[in-house]
């Protein structure tokens, strides 16, 4: 039986497309890419009707040793132009990361029009909007991203094809291993922040300058990606609230496991309950035990999918690395070969952004010891509309030193904040409360 006209639309026809790939980017994902293509996975692609050849392969210093076999049929070359001007090129194939030569790359290999394949995910966070004009002038080109957002998990194609009889609500989950991997320490080891930060580093899940993961802005740039397939919005990275983990403290991993609880970094996108608003932000969550979230230890990468026919689904798996990160490029290299034309970005829709959401908090009070504070942290509550649902202390050490977690009922986060602000002023605090929100 032929298909529906609509879908024949919607996912193009599958006309074999043989692809003379150029490739920019020689290091850990681009090797491990080769490796699969023409050599672990060769026969296999073939035989399933994946013509695929890795003609050319830019890289800094063609001279510097590499880590995986280069066939003879592969020329190594460092001027981009070797690649962007071969009209015998048809794909290029982007895995050298930042925002300023590999935007020059991308957006001249779409000019030019080749098919285009990254796993960048700062470069399409950054210019979305450019991109997507570009691919409008330039029909036929197609453009594949699935190893942009948590390595090995095929969570673009399945936002990409798989929710159109749907509607999502939410969508949210772990989008960086460095992070996770730091959090589960924290949790199962009592572990200072301090410490499991040197250890990441000293692993290699961590840089130098850990910023980009510890301040959640590597989960910025993910989520909106992530809100863009899921809502059709298009939202500005620096918009997104965001909330890194660099504040927490091994106290506060004792106080979510009081509430049968953990701690995750998470990026979300949740509509508003009269489906009217979008809110999207990232921040560490007390996340319940029971969670598939909570579950989710290491560098592993999970993401849940809110949405009215399905209720919740869940996607998992490695979040980087060499071959998960790799798989996820192939994997697009696979479909376009193959001739499955899928449209990068299915939908727009303009969406009134609140960043205002409501939900449940977990409120860190350090103070100075002294009769009455509970009472007053009440009256400051009261004041600020926010209802208190718990109260969490463990016995009291040092008098000058004393943590406790007031939790509570749903309210907005203005409301949340004007409390912490008020408590910052009272004397006998330390500084401005730790905010968490509660999932």
């Amino acid at each position: 039986m032929s298909q529906p006209k609509s879908y024949r639309i919607l996912m193009g026809t599958a006309t074999p497309n043989p692809l003379n790939i150029g490739l920019f980017g020689g290091g850990t994902v681009g090797g491990g890419f080769y490796e699969i293509i023409e050599k672990t996975n060769k026969d296999f692609l073939h035989g399933i009707g994946s013509n695929s050849v890795i003609s050319k392969i830019c890289v800094r210093d063609v001279k510097k040793p590499r880590d995986f076999e280069i066939m003879p049929h592969t020329t190594l070359v460092s001027d981009y132009k070797d690649i962007l001007e071969d009209e015998t090129i048809n794909c290029v194939v982007e895995l050298m990361g930042g925002v300023t030569d590999a935007k020059d790359v991308v957006f001249e290999a779409i000019k030019r029009k080749k098919h285009v394949v990254t796993a960048n995910k700062a470069l399409l966070a950054r210019f979305l909007p450019e991109i997507q004009q570009l691919l409008k002038e330039n029909p036929g080109v197609e453009f594949g991203y699935e190893a942009a957002v948590c390595g090995g998990i095929p969570i673009i194609n399945a936002l990409q094809n798989d929710y159109f009889g749907d509607n999502i609500t939410k969508i949210c989950g772990i989008m960086n291993g460095t992070t996770n991997f730091m959090l589960s320490k924290m949790e199962s080891e009592g572990a200072a922040y301090e410490d499991v930060l040197k250890e990441a580093q000293d692993l290699g899940y961590a840089e130098a300058d850990p910023t980009a993961d510890v301040e959640g802005h590597d989960v910025q740039a993910k989520i909106a990606l992530l809100t863009k397939l899921a809502f059709g919005a298009t939202v500005p990275v620096s918009s997104v609230p965001c909330q890194g983990i660099s504040k927490l403290t091994s106290i506060d991993f004792e106080f979510a496991k009081m509430m049968k609880s953990t701690i995750k970094l998470l990026g979300t996108a949740i509509l508003s309950p009269d489906k009217q608003k979008l809110s999207v932000f990232v921040s560490p969550v007390i996340v319940p035990l029971s969670s598939l979230i909570a579950g989710t230890r290491g560098a592993s990468n999970i993401i849940l999918i809110n949405s009215k026919n399905l209720d919740t689904s869940s996607y998992s798996g490695p979040g980087a690395g060499r071959f998960p990160t790799a798989n996820s490029v192939v994997s697009d290299v696979v479909r376009l070969s193959k001739g499955y034309s899928t449209p990068p970005f299915p939908f727009d829709r303009d969406w009134e952004l609140e960043k205002d959401f409501t939900g449940s908090f977990y409120l860190r009070i350090t103070c100075r010891d002294e009769l009455g504070i509970i009472k007053r942290v009440g009256g400051l509550a009261e004041e600020n509309g926010v209802s208190i649902h718990a109260i969490h202390q463990n016995p009291i050490e040092d008098f000058e030193n004393v943590d406790f977690v007031v939790t509570t009922e749903e309210c907005h986060l203005s409301q949340v904040d004007k409390l912490c602000d008020s408590i910052s002023k009272e004397t006998w605090s330390k500084n401005r409360p730790l905010c968490l929100s509660l999932l």
